[in-house]
């Protein structure tokens, strides 16, 4: 079992940067991800990362976000530039045991999220 707390959401203009960070309560051998939901919309893939730290992204995101993560810490890292209307969501950190997956029925620990707004 492992708990994770996402940091770091905020209000942010369009274009502009955000970083957020999800912090697991122990040291894990877990594949990490990152999901978002918009209102009346269904939870979508964001990006993920393996534990050794191979990554894969949503098109949407590709080339404007970055998924890290610093295993000493137990953290997983989501930077996040150009930043557009449209990304505005509650992100969600989740993880799984085994690779990356893109899908939310693979990942059994989720955070409680954190809401990232972004203004036009």
């Amino acid at each position: 079992q492992v708990q994770l707390v996402e940091s770091g959401g905020g209000l942010v203009q369009a274009g502009g940067s955000l970083r957020l960070s999800c912090a697991a309560s122990r040291r894990s051998f877990y594949a990490m991800g990152w999901f978002r939901q918009a209102p009346g919309k269904e939870r979508e893939f964001v990006a993920a990362v393996n534990y050794g730290g191979s990554t894969y992204y949503s098109d949407s995101t590709k080339g404007r976000f970055a998924i890290s993560r610093d295993n000493a810490k137990n953290t997983v890292y989501l930077q996040m530039s150009s930043l557009k209307p449209e990304d505005t969501a509650v992100y969600y950190c989740a993880a799984k045991e085994g690779m990356r997956a893109t899908v939310t029925s693979a990942y059994p620990y989720w955070g409680q999220g954190t809401q990232v707004t972004v203004s036009s």
